[in-house]
């Protein structure tokens, strides 16, 4: 899987998943190219790196936690918020967008058929990424 951080515009919907139909990612925009969610392969989620925060350090008695003066670490943290929905899903070109393709014939944008992409949608941010993409 070729790695990717590309911000991407989704449009959520109706789509049909192992378990049947599910609400997801049903079409994005990616490099000038719309493309339809015909499949979601896999879902989930992940967590931010809990385990580093200055709250789990203080609790496991870690040498290198932050001294505040006056104050109790906590282990409520941004980290503990930073949750990220991935969407494996598989994907068809639907068309051109109002965006020109790159010039690159290695970009799997400019190749007909279809491809198995991660959209990964940040709750810290409200925005989604496309990381990862199978062509």
């Amino acid at each position: 899987m070729r790695r990717y951080d590309d911000p991407v515009d989704v449009r959520k919907g109706r789509v049909q998943g192992s378990t049947g139909s599910v609400e997801g990612p049903e079409q994005f925009l990616w490099h000038g190219r719309l493309w339809q969610v015909r499949d979601v392969v896999a879902h989930w989620v992940e967590t931010g790196p809990w385990w580093q925060s200055a709250g789990v350090r203080a609790v496991i008695g870690s040498e290198d936690q932050p001294e505040v003066a006056g104050t109790v670490a906590t282990l409520t943290s941004p980290d503990l918020l930073a949750e990220r929905e991935v969407w494996r899903v598989e994907a068809t070109p639907r068309g051109r967008a109002l965006a020109i393709p790159p010039d690159d014939p290695d970009d799997p944008v400019r190749r007909p058929g279809f491809g198995v992409f991660d959209l990964t949608f940040s709750w810290s941010t409200g925005g989604w990424r496309l990381t990862g993409c199978v062509d």
